[in-house]
């Protein structure tokens, strides 16, 4: 809009509005998204953390899920323009996907993957994945946000855009197949695939990119930029060229190794570092204790009411009251006294979850229930497949072009923590425990 020469040029309404970000420098935003960014849910995630207590462990790890939901959307449209471009639909059988030969319609469908994006995360609880368990049986925060955006307030807001935005639509986006609970279309199943893919989703590129700048690790950094250039909506391998997901070209297949190798050592170095998972293990103990009947509750107006701030003072406050009952699990937490690392039984081979649930069974009866703690990771599938678009015009597997693919390592732990206390005698225990066990073994046979 020009200005008039001799006007006040702060008085000239804006119609797109900028956040800095230190991953992706400037995030742009319209008037109608920016109402949605300063409604209750969203603006919420401002007093939710990322990495839930990880700034115990790395004291840079103090972001929120509202920065991350903004770089979601961010990255979400770039993706969505690189793979919608006409110039990138090389298969003939894509060119004729419905959804994109009706170029009047894509822009609602931009609008609706940014806002899905944007909406990703709301209905997460204090503390993110940490606390998850505290939630009545058959809940969990893709169906809170799921609520959350059907709500009146948020409901409204899509309903007021122009063009309106179907609610629906952001609903499927945002949770995806999986969250919803009901088949997608290919279309849609394609979008929610841009914000929430295992492979190549823009919500894993941000919070590793993201998480990695925080915590001050190199883990997570990839060349993001190559892959999005080099993303391309590609017939499936092996069917019969009439469904589609999200793929990449050849020059792209780097970028895309870089950043599943980013996430394998971002969840074994921090994710799941071992003394953040003992805070997380304390976390439990202190909102099975807090919480009324150990659970949050499911209603939306008490959901947006209750963050980490109330359950950070929560804990500072019981740690400082030796007659609440949970004042010795806040007290672990705010005077960092921790239990420790006794055993990580990870590398115990196929049967390492038996071998954990024997070394944690011992202990206890060694030591008493209340004086040690189990926190165990089993990642299925480690093997991530999408499409590659090869230099002879093909589409293939990523599976037969990339063996680093196939040789990603299963993230996988059990750790056993035990009190402080008893960390020394336990580990001679143990160890002559464990020893006793092999001889007899070995008489045995």
């Amino acid at each position: 809009m020009a200005v008039e020469p001799g006007s006040d040029a702060s008085t000239v309404p804006k119609h797109i509005h900028e956040f800095r970000d230190p991953i992706h420098t400037f995030i742009h935003v319209s008037s109608e998204e920016r109402d949605i960014i300063d409604s209750r849910p969203v603006q919420r995630l401002r007093h939710i953390h990322q990495l839930a207590l990880t700034f115990m462990v790395y004291p840079g790890a103090t972001h929120r899920r509202f920065e991350h939901s903004l770089g979601v959307m961010e990255l979400a449209s770039r993706i969505f323009d690189t793979v919608t471009d006409r110039e990138h639909l090389h298969s003939d059988a894509v060119k004729g996907l419905a959804e994109l030969t009706d170029t009047a319609k894509l822009p609602y469908w931009r609008a609706v993957v940014r806002l899905a994006a944007l909406c990703h995360d709301i209905g997460h609880l204090p503390f993110s994945h940490a606390a998850e368990d505290r939630l009545p049986k058959g809940w969990n925060h893709e169906r809170l946000s799921r609520e959350l955006l059907r709500s009146e307030e948020l409901s409204g807001l899509l309903g007021s855009i122009t063009p309106p935005v179907r609610v629906e639509d952001v609903v499927k986006l945002a949770v995806g197949a999986k969250g919803y609970g009901e088949p997608l279309s290919m279309w849609e199943a394609i979008l929610a695939e841009i914000i929430t893919g295992d492979a190549l989703g823009s919500d894993r590129i941000d919070y590793l990119l993201r998480d990695a700048h925080h915590t001050g690790v190199a883990y997570g950094r990839f060349d993001h930029y190559r892959l999005i250039e080099c993303m391309r909506i590609l017939p499936k391998p092996g069917t019969d060229l009439a469904e589609f997901t999200l793929g990449i070209e050849v020059g792209g297949l780097q970028s895309a190794e870089s950043l599943l190798l980013a996430r394998y050592l971002m969840y074994s170095q921090v994710y799941f570092h071992a003394v953040r998972r003992a805070y997380d293990c304390h976390l439990n103990d202190f909102l099975e204790r807090w919480l009324p009947d150990g659970r949050f509750s499911t209603d939306l107006e008490r959901h947006l009411s209750v963050t980490d701030d109330e359950i950070l003072s929560a804990i500072a406050e019981c740690a400082r009251n030796d007659s609440h009952a949970a004042h010795v699990h806040a007290a672990r937490i705010f005077s960092r006294k921790h239990f420790k690392l006794l055993r990580d039984v990870g590398s115990a081979g196929k049967d390492f979850l038996d071998a954990g649930e024997n070394v944690y069974a011992a202990v206890c009866e060694r030591y008493g229930a209340d004086a040690v703690r189990r926190d165990r990771y089993f990642q299925r599938e480690s093997v991530v497949d999408f499409p590659v678009l090869d230099r002879d015009g093909s589409t293939v597997s990523s599976l037969q072009l990339s063996s680093l693919l196939t040789r990603l390592p299963t993230v996988k732990f059990d750790y056993v923590f035990i009190d402080p206390e008893h960390l020394d005698d336990a580990r001679i225990w143990l160890k002559a425990h464990e020893a006793s066990i092999m001889g007899q073994s070995v008489e045995n046979s």
